[in-house]
Protein backbone atom coordinates (compact mmCIF):
# COMPACT_ATOMS: atom_id res chain seq x y z
CA UNK A 1 0.00 0.00 0.00
CA UNK A 2 1.20 3.52 -0.89
CA UNK A 3 2.19 6.23 1.60
CA UNK A 4 -0.13 8.42 -0.10
CA UNK A 5 -3.35 6.12 0.72
CA UNK A 6 -1.99 5.82 4.46
CA UNK A 7 -1.69 9.66 4.79
CA UNK A 8 -5.48 10.75 3.47
CA UNK A 9 -7.66 11.72 5.67
CA UNK A 10 -10.39 9.09 6.51
CA UNK A 11 -13.95 11.13 6.60
CA UNK A 12 -15.98 9.91 9.43
CA UNK A 13 -19.67 9.87 7.28
CA UNK A 14 -21.74 8.67 10.42
CA UNK A 15 -21.15 12.36 11.76
CA UNK A 16 -22.00 13.89 8.76
CA UNK A 17 -26.16 13.78 8.92
CA UNK A 18 -26.47 14.71 12.19
CA UNK A 19 -23.85 17.81 11.83
CA UNK A 20 -25.91 18.76 8.66
CA UNK A 21 -28.93 18.24 10.77
CA UNK A 22 -27.80 20.98 13.39
CA UNK A 23 -26.83 23.08 10.81
CA UNK A 24 -30.33 23.63 9.31
CA UNK A 25 -31.63 23.31 12.72
CA UNK A 26 -29.19 26.74 13.47
CA UNK A 27 -30.03 28.36 10.33
CA UNK A 28 -33.88 27.84 11.24
CA UNK A 29 -33.61 29.18 14.51
CA UNK A 30 -30.94 32.28 13.06
CA UNK A 31 -34.20 32.88 10.50
CA UNK A 32 -37.08 32.38 12.95
CA UNK A 33 -35.07 34.84 15.20
CA UNK A 34 -34.47 37.75 12.48
CA UNK A 35 -38.38 37.28 11.00
CA UNK A 36 -39.95 38.16 14.97
CA UNK A 37 -37.27 41.10 14.76
CA UNK A 38 -38.27 42.20 11.34
CA UNK A 39 -42.19 42.16 12.42
CA UNK A 40 -41.45 43.79 16.10
CA UNK A 41 -39.65 46.41 14.13
CA UNK A 42 -42.39 47.13 11.47
CA UNK A 43 -45.14 47.61 14.22
CA UNK A 44 -43.18 49.81 16.12
CA UNK A 45 -42.25 51.42 12.45
CA UNK A 46 -45.98 51.77 12.12
CA UNK A 47 -47.25 52.81 15.43
CA UNK A 48 -44.17 55.43 15.71
CA UNK A 49 -45.20 56.81 12.90
CA UNK A 50 -49.04 57.17 13.33
CA UNK A 51 -47.87 58.82 17.03
CA UNK A 52 -46.12 61.21 14.92
CA UNK A 53 -48.58 62.37 12.27
CA UNK A 54 -51.54 62.43 15.18
CA UNK A 55 -49.12 64.36 17.21
CA UNK A 56 -48.23 66.75 14.72
CA UNK A 57 -51.66 67.30 13.52
CA UNK A 58 -50.40 65.59 9.93
CA UNK A 59 -53.67 63.43 10.19
CA UNK A 60 -57.15 64.37 12.38
CA UNK A 61 -56.22 62.43 16.13
CA UNK A 62 -59.71 62.98 16.57
CA UNK A 63 -60.48 60.56 13.98
CA UNK A 64 -57.87 58.81 13.88
CA UNK A 65 -56.70 59.26 17.23
CA UNK A 66 -53.17 57.86 18.31
CA UNK A 67 -51.82 54.68 20.16
CA UNK A 68 -51.37 56.26 23.10
CA UNK A 69 -54.39 57.18 23.58
CA UNK A 70 -55.95 53.46 22.38
CA UNK A 71 -53.72 52.62 24.81
CA UNK A 72 -54.96 54.42 27.89
CA UNK A 73 -58.81 53.15 26.52
CA UNK A 74 -57.66 49.80 27.01
CA UNK A 75 -55.71 50.57 30.34
CA UNK A 76 -59.04 52.03 31.62
CA UNK A 77 -61.15 49.23 30.85
CA UNK A 78 -58.96 46.87 32.18
CA UNK A 79 -58.42 48.64 35.68
CA UNK A 80 -61.78 50.30 35.97
CA UNK A 81 -64.06 48.14 33.59
CA UNK A 82 -66.28 49.41 31.00
CA UNK A 83 -70.30 51.19 31.11
CA UNK A 84 -71.30 47.35 30.25
CA UNK A 85 -69.71 46.09 33.22
CA UNK A 86 -66.01 44.30 32.94
CA UNK A 87 -63.87 44.12 30.39
CA UNK A 88 -63.11 40.43 30.80
CA UNK A 89 -67.04 40.00 31.07
CA UNK A 90 -67.62 41.48 27.79
CA UNK A 91 -64.81 39.31 25.96
CA UNK A 92 -66.12 36.16 27.34
CA UNK A 93 -69.67 36.59 26.26
CA UNK A 94 -68.25 37.70 22.59
CA UNK A 95 -65.84 34.63 22.74
CA UNK A 96 -68.62 32.27 24.08
CA UNK A 97 -70.77 33.03 21.21
CA UNK A 98 -68.19 33.18 18.07
CA UNK A 99 -67.30 29.55 19.84
CA UNK A 100 -70.54 28.08 20.01
CA UNK A 101 -71.27 29.25 16.87
CA UNK A 102 -67.95 27.85 15.30
CA UNK A 103 -68.27 24.43 17.15
CA UNK A 104 -72.09 24.25 15.57
CA UNK A 105 -71.22 25.59 11.98
CA UNK A 106 -67.96 23.20 12.30
CA UNK A 107 -70.04 20.34 12.93
CA UNK A 108 -72.18 20.68 10.37
CA UNK A 109 -70.31 21.62 7.79
CA UNK A 110 -68.23 18.38 8.16
CA UNK A 111 -71.45 16.21 8.69
CA UNK A 112 -72.96 17.26 5.92
CA UNK A 113 -69.59 17.97 3.64
CA UNK A 114 -68.34 14.17 4.23
CA UNK A 115 -72.07 12.94 3.23
CA UNK A 116 -72.30 15.10 -0.16
CA UNK A 117 -68.85 14.25 -1.00
CA UNK A 118 -69.38 10.32 -0.23
CA UNK A 119 -73.11 9.97 -1.57
CA UNK A 120 -73.44 11.38 -4.77
CA UNK A 121 -77.56 11.07 -5.56
CA UNK A 122 -77.67 13.53 -2.32
CA UNK A 123 -74.72 16.07 -3.33
CA UNK A 124 -77.53 16.05 -6.97
CA UNK A 125 -80.47 16.93 -4.96
CA UNK A 126 -78.89 19.60 -2.65
CA UNK A 127 -76.11 21.00 -4.44
CA UNK A 128 -78.17 23.82 -6.02
CA UNK A 129 -79.88 24.82 -3.04
CA UNK A 130 -76.36 25.26 -1.24
CA UNK A 131 -74.89 26.96 -4.38
CA UNK A 132 -78.04 29.60 -3.62
CA UNK A 133 -77.58 30.14 -0.06
CA UNK A 134 -74.00 30.32 -0.75
CA UNK A 135 -74.33 33.14 -3.00
CA UNK A 136 -76.50 35.63 -0.47
CA UNK A 137 -74.45 37.98 1.33
CA UNK A 138 -74.44 36.71 5.05
CA UNK A 139 -73.66 39.59 6.65
CA UNK A 140 -77.04 40.46 5.80
CA UNK A 141 -78.68 38.03 8.02
CA UNK A 142 -77.56 39.36 10.79
CA UNK A 143 -80.93 41.53 11.60
CA UNK A 144 -82.84 38.66 10.31
CA UNK A 145 -81.24 36.79 13.13
CA UNK A 146 -82.02 39.39 15.81
CA UNK A 147 -85.73 39.80 14.73
CA UNK A 148 -86.24 35.65 15.08
CA UNK A 149 -83.72 35.32 18.28
CA UNK A 150 -83.85 38.30 19.76
CA UNK A 151 -80.74 40.52 21.50
CA UNK A 152 -79.55 37.53 23.63
CA UNK A 153 -76.60 35.40 22.57
CA UNK A 154 -78.76 32.92 20.05
CA UNK A 155 -79.22 35.76 17.46
CA UNK A 156 -74.82 35.95 17.59
CA UNK A 157 -74.10 32.38 17.75
CA UNK A 158 -76.78 31.93 14.69
CA UNK A 159 -74.49 34.79 12.65
CA UNK A 160 -71.71 32.79 13.02
CA UNK A 161 -72.58 29.55 12.46
CA UNK A 162 -73.99 30.56 8.57
CA UNK A 163 -70.52 32.31 8.31
CA UNK A 164 -68.36 29.39 9.34
CA UNK A 165 -70.59 26.59 8.07
CA UNK A 166 -69.31 27.14 4.36
CA UNK A 167 -66.10 27.42 4.19
CA UNK A 168 -66.15 24.19 6.12
CA UNK A 169 -68.56 22.30 3.90
CA UNK A 170 -66.87 22.93 0.86
CA UNK A 171 -63.36 21.98 2.63
CA UNK A 172 -64.87 18.68 3.97
CA UNK A 173 -67.16 17.93 0.69
CA UNK A 174 -63.72 18.46 -1.63
CA UNK A 175 -61.48 16.53 1.35
CA UNK A 176 -64.11 13.56 0.83
CA UNK A 177 -64.29 13.56 -2.98
CA UNK A 178 -60.07 13.72 -3.04
CA UNK A 179 -59.68 10.69 -1.50
CA UNK A 180 -57.51 7.92 -3.25
CA UNK A 181 -59.81 5.67 -4.79
CA UNK A 182 -56.97 2.95 -4.62
CA UNK A 183 -57.59 3.45 -0.25
CA UNK A 184 -61.00 3.11 -0.75
CA UNK A 185 -60.95 -0.42 -3.06
CA UNK A 186 -58.91 -1.86 -0.65
CA UNK A 187 -61.00 -1.28 2.11
CA UNK A 188 -63.84 -2.61 -0.01
CA UNK A 189 -61.42 -6.00 -0.92
CA UNK A 190 -60.57 -6.68 2.99
CA UNK A 191 -64.25 -6.27 3.67
CA UNK A 192 -64.92 -3.00 4.94
CA UNK A 193 -68.81 -1.96 5.09
CA UNK A 194 -69.94 2.25 3.61
CA UNK A 195 -69.73 3.03 7.34
CA UNK A 196 -66.08 1.35 8.52
CA UNK A 197 -64.86 2.69 4.83
CA UNK A 198 -66.21 6.70 5.77
CA UNK A 199 -64.82 6.93 8.93
CA UNK A 200 -61.72 4.48 9.07
CA UNK A 201 -60.77 5.88 5.20
CA UNK A 202 -62.41 8.54 4.20
CA UNK A 203 -62.37 10.94 7.30
CA UNK A 204 -58.90 10.73 7.97
CA UNK A 205 -57.95 11.73 4.77
CA UNK A 206 -60.04 14.63 4.73
CA UNK A 207 -58.73 16.05 7.98
CA UNK A 208 -56.07 18.15 6.71
CA UNK A 209 -58.68 19.60 4.44
CA UNK A 210 -60.56 20.52 7.06
CA UNK A 211 -58.16 21.90 9.40
CA UNK A 212 -57.73 24.72 6.57
CA UNK A 213 -60.90 25.85 7.15
CA UNK A 214 -60.59 25.95 10.57
CA UNK A 215 -57.95 28.26 10.73
CA UNK A 216 -60.44 30.99 8.47
CA UNK A 217 -63.50 29.81 9.88
CA UNK A 218 -63.09 31.02 13.73
CA UNK A 219 -62.56 34.22 12.55
CA UNK A 220 -65.70 34.23 10.43
CA UNK A 221 -67.41 33.25 13.48
CA UNK A 222 -65.66 35.91 15.41
CA UNK A 223 -67.18 38.34 12.43
CA UNK A 224 -70.64 36.96 13.03
CA UNK A 225 -70.67 37.39 16.92
CA UNK A 226 -69.57 40.83 16.72
CA UNK A 227 -72.08 42.28 13.69
CA UNK A 228 -74.61 40.62 15.37
CA UNK A 229 -73.15 42.81 18.72
CA UNK A 230 -73.14 45.93 16.88
CA UNK A 231 -76.62 45.51 15.21
CA UNK A 232 -78.10 44.80 18.92
CA UNK A 233 -77.10 43.31 22.22
CA UNK A 234 -77.30 43.84 25.56
CA UNK A 235 -73.39 42.43 25.92
CA UNK A 236 -69.83 42.24 23.89
CA UNK A 237 -67.37 43.57 22.18
CA UNK A 238 -69.55 44.40 19.31
CA UNK A 239 -71.65 46.61 21.50
CA UNK A 240 -68.54 48.16 22.46
CA UNK A 241 -67.68 49.29 19.41
CA UNK A 242 -70.88 50.58 18.58
CA UNK A 243 -70.88 52.58 21.83
CA UNK A 244 -67.62 54.14 20.90
CA UNK A 245 -68.94 55.07 17.56
CA UNK A 246 -71.86 56.45 18.92
CA UNK A 247 -70.25 58.77 21.21
CA UNK A 248 -67.14 59.32 18.40
CA UNK A 249 -65.17 57.79 20.55
CA UNK A 250 -62.45 56.61 18.00
CA UNK A 251 -59.49 55.31 20.60
CA UNK A 252 -62.44 53.01 22.02
CA UNK A 253 -62.98 51.38 18.24
CA UNK A 254 -59.69 51.07 17.93
CA UNK A 255 -59.24 49.17 21.58
CA UNK A 256 -62.11 46.96 20.94
CA UNK A 257 -60.58 46.24 17.64
CA UNK A 258 -56.70 45.58 18.87
CA UNK A 259 -58.67 43.11 21.41
CA UNK A 260 -60.08 41.05 18.98
CA UNK A 261 -57.13 40.94 17.52
CA UNK A 262 -55.48 39.32 20.34
CA UNK A 263 -58.22 36.94 20.75
CA UNK A 264 -58.30 35.89 17.19
CA UNK A 265 -54.27 35.38 17.46
CA UNK A 266 -54.41 33.26 20.49
CA UNK A 267 -57.11 30.90 19.17
CA UNK A 268 -55.06 30.75 15.78
CA UNK A 269 -52.21 29.80 17.86
CA UNK A 270 -54.36 27.33 19.93
CA UNK A 271 -55.19 25.93 16.60
CA UNK A 272 -51.89 25.65 14.91
CA UNK A 273 -50.83 23.72 17.94
CA UNK A 274 -53.40 21.07 17.86
CA UNK A 275 -52.96 20.29 14.32
CA UNK A 276 -48.97 19.85 14.47
CA UNK A 277 -50.08 17.28 17.49
CA UNK A 278 -52.47 15.50 15.20
CA UNK A 279 -50.77 15.81 12.06
CA UNK A 280 -47.24 14.76 13.92
CA UNK A 281 -46.35 11.49 10.97
CA UNK A 282 -46.73 14.72 7.88
CA UNK A 283 -42.96 15.92 6.99
CA UNK A 284 -41.62 19.39 7.80
CA UNK A 285 -41.29 21.52 4.94
CA UNK A 286 -38.80 23.39 6.06
CA UNK A 287 -35.88 20.69 6.23
CA UNK A 288 -36.16 20.44 1.83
Amino acid sequence: MSPELLSTPVVDTAKTPPDRAHSRARAARRRKAVVTAARVLLLVAVLGLWELLARTQTIDPFNFSMPSKIWDQIATWVTHGTALGSLGEQIWFTLYEALLGWLVGVLAGVVLGIALGRITFLADILGPYIKVLNSIPRIVLAPIFVIWFGLGPASKVASAVVLVFFPVFFNAFQGAREVDRNLVANARILGASDRRVTLQVVIPSATSWIFTSLHVSFGFALIGAIVGEYIGATKGIGLLVAQSQGTFNAAGVYAAMVILAVVALVAEGLLTFAERRIFRWKPSGSDS
